[in-house]
């Protein structure tokens, strides 16, 4: 009886730390998707790959480990917004306004962030590979990215 109860603490256990801490908002998601407005929005884990969010306003979003592989964020507004984790990689970003953003962990592989503003951005173990530079803005950014 004290196995089986072990076992089963055991197993319950592990299925408890294998679930997400948290997902995203399915109302925020379509907002988002229809508005391109999302401030403070919950898009935890948000499969957003290939999204058109040219010009969005997300100002502090909760974008952690969201997919946003090939998404157009040119020109959006991503400040305060925490990335971590998050899956940019091929992502557009070109001119996009991203101060005091954490994309710690992120996947900025091949991603376009020519003239964005960074400004005191967190970076912590981002890769970068290939990822285009020209004209960004990184003041005060914490660079120190990883890589594959």
């Amino acid at each position: 009886m004290k196995r089986e109860l072990l076992a089963a603490t055991a197993l319950l256990t592990t299925l408890w730390m294998a679930m997400p801490a948290q997902a995203e908002d399915p109302d925020h998601v379509k907002q988002l998707l229809s508005t391109k407005v999302c401030s403070g929005c919950n898009l935890t884990g948000a499969d957003l790959r290939g999204a058109n969010l040219t010009g969005a306003h997300l100002l502090g979003a909760d974008l952690r480990g969201a997919n946003l592989q090939r998404a157009l964020l040119n020109r959006a507004n991503l400040e305060g917004s925490d990335l971590t984790g998050a899956n940019l990689q091929g992502a557009n970003l070109a001119g996009a306004f991203a101060s005091d953003a954490v994309f710690d962990q992120a996947n900025l592989n091949l991603a376009n962030l020519a003239s964005a503003q960074l400004h005191h951005a967190n970076m912590q173990g981002a890769t970068i590979n290939g990822a285009n530079l020209a004209g960004t803005q990184l003041f005060g950014t914490n660079l120190n990215i990883g890589g594959e």
